[in-house]
């Protein structure tokens, strides 16, 4: 065996080695992408689960604001099934930006829903109203931590596949870049839902 064959064997194996390393680094972001998902999916399941009962609570002093009930349950319905979508399929670019857009129409809703019940002085002092408001507070605000886990894997991933020469492994493989979860852009949008009854 020649030198010049025997350097080109360690090169090839050399080559092989990196490979099999940047595919599976590749694979190791990616499941820290669904695992940070799974995070906010725990908080954003918890937050569904408490609109219906914050509404139902709600019902029977805003029963001529019937519409409002409606829009948040609705909005609520589409930023769960936007929810399932991205838990199907985590750090896919079209399923996260279409949650961010179903999340954002729930919080418009829901800061309806808490202005329309400042007006309602009995609404505010009901005690089972004041302990949903908690709860989605506090969900509110694990959900806020959740989704920063998730921007910074999303950042490491995408980080990962976009530098050379991973890149190389990641356009052969198929690593397509992830989407972070946003903030809106608009001021009115961006202030906090705000929950005190």
């Amino acid at each position: 065996m020649s030198m010049s064959t025997l350097v080109f064997i360690v090169l090839a194996a050399l080559l092989v080695f990196w490979a099999v390393g940047a595919y599976n680094r590749l694979v190791r972001l990616k499941n820290t992408i669904a695992n940070a998902f799974g995070q906010i999916d725990v908080q954003l399941k918890r937050r569904y689960d408490l609109i219906p009962n914050l509404v139902e609570a709600a019902r029977k002093y805003l029963q001529h604001e019937q519409s409002t009930l409606e829009a948040v349950i609705t909005a609520r319905n589409q930023a769960r099934s936007a929810s399932d979508r991205v838990a199907s399929r985590p750090g896919k670019a079209d399923a996260v930006l279409a949650l961010a857009a179903a999340e954002q129409t729930l919080d418009s809703s829901l800061g309806r829903l808490f202005a329309l019940a400042e007006a309602y002085p009995d609404l505010k002092a009901d005690q089972t109203i004041r302990e949903l408001s908690e709860e989605l507070t506090s969900t509110e605000n694990k959900v806020g931590f959740a989704r920063q886990a998730y921007n910074d894997a999303v950042l490491d991933y995408n980080n990962a596949q976009g530098q050379f020469p991973a890149l190389l492994i990641a356009r052969l493989f198929g690593f397509a870049p992830s989407a972070m979860l946003r903030a809106t852009e608009s001021a009115a949008e961006r202030q906090a839902v705000r929950v005190q009854l």
